[in-house]
């Protein structure tokens, strides 16, 4: 039962706006796919077509090498999990996740076992009488899955299901998520504006902003190599620095009339000038200071500009006059446009060469 989605050439209007532009995605049979962006960037959209509850305007989908522009949503196999749950108000746990099967006319028996399965898979067993007003927030999440479950669907949709949880349910439905997707093998599809949440759950995150996908790749690969400036500073808490070249002083850098800004993650920057690391050195005077228990992150003002360190070092006072380095390798060179620049070589004026990304 593959379960494949090619999206080809989708592009999508709302009367003479475009939400979406040319977009080419495959999202792989059993993957736990990401796609995460801005307000307003086209994934909800995105989701709704696969699903079919929106038609593209232009483009074919296919789900497991099936056209499905011209099918009905109830018969793409597709099961969809929303953020307002819309479970039925008059009728118990049970009610709620039987009610597809009965319109589908599975067999009672056949219900019975599928409940049960799927009630113990996410902890709902002893809440199966309850409405769902007695139920918690995560609860009535867990009915909300449970429903889309017992399709037994070749793809489950899922458009910002935890955003209205707090915090700390939030992250722990991410882990019954991430384990309940293990479990069952299935296509799922997620849509987040939150890239923590993405993150952390993802095989492969698809970045988009204004309709366009930026980049689709795996965490690590989106963290440790953004293919341009909406990326990684996308990517990232707090997200990568970035620099004017034109305000950067003191780096020698071949063709540097190619370059339009500096990047360096927070957390690359070094602090303690004792550790004769060969890198960019930055003057600057920290203005506000952030402690998170375990690490702090400083604001800091420098000729160049602003930007942040992270670290977990002892905190430092406010106001200090401090000196900075970044390793060569730690900095990412951007054209005037935003797309990455690769292969660029820095170096001090002052000290011997040393390759940079």
């Amino acid at each position: 039962m593959m379960a494949k989605i090619e999206l080809k050439n989708i592009g999508k209007k709302f009367k003479d706006e475009e939400v979406i532009k040319n977009l080419n995605l495959t999202i792989e049979d059993g993957s736990f796919t990401v796609l995460v962006g801005p307000s307003g960037c086209g994934k909800s959209t995105t989701l709704r077509m696969i699903a079919g509850l929106d038609k593209q305007t232009s483009g074919d989908i296919l789900i497991g090498g099936r056209s499905v522009n011209h099918i009905a949503p109830g018969l793409r196999d597709v099961a969809m999990v929303f953020q307002n749950y819309a479970l039925y108000p008059t009728m118990t746990v049970r009610e709620n996740i039987e009610f597809g099967l009965k319109n589908r006319k599975v067999p009672k028996q056949e219900r019975d076992t599928l409940i049960h399965d799927i009630s113990e898979i996410v902890g709902l067993t002893s809440y199966l009488n309850k409405k769902p007003q007695m139920l918690s927030g995560g609860q009535r999440q867990r009915v909300a899955l449970a429903r889309a479950m017992v399709k037994q669907p070749k793809v489950f949709i899922l458009d910002e299901p935890l955003s209205n949880l707090d915090a700390k349910l939030r992250n722990q439905m991410r882990t019954e998520l991430i384990q309940l997707h293990r479990r069952l093998g299935t296509t799922f599809v997620y849509v987040t504006h939150d890239q923590v949440e993405a993150m952390s759950m993802g095989d492969v995150i698809v970045v988009m902003n204004q309709g366009v996908i930026q980049q689709a790749a795996s965490p690590a690969k989106l963290y440790g190599d953004p293919e341009n400036l909406f990326t990684a500073q996308f990517i990232g808490t707090p997200a990568m620095n970035i620099l004017n070249f034109s305000e950067v002083q003191g780096l020698h850098i071949p063709a540097a009339e190619r370059i339009g800004y500096l990047g360096f993650r927070p957390e690359h920057v070094l602090m303690k000038q004792d550790l004769h690391r060969e890198g960019f050195t930055l003057d600057g005077e920290i203005v506000t200071r952030e402690s998170l228990g375990a690490e702090t992150i400083y604001q800091i003002k420098s000729k160049a500009g602003v930007f942040f360190v992270k670290t977990f070092l002892e905190p430092m006072e406010m106001n200090s006059q401090i000196k900075v380095t970044i390793p060569y390798e730690q900095l990412y060179y951007f054209a005037p446009d935003g797309q990455r620049i690769r292969g660029i070589e820095a170096r001090e004026k002052s000290l011997s060469f040393v390759g940079g990304k």
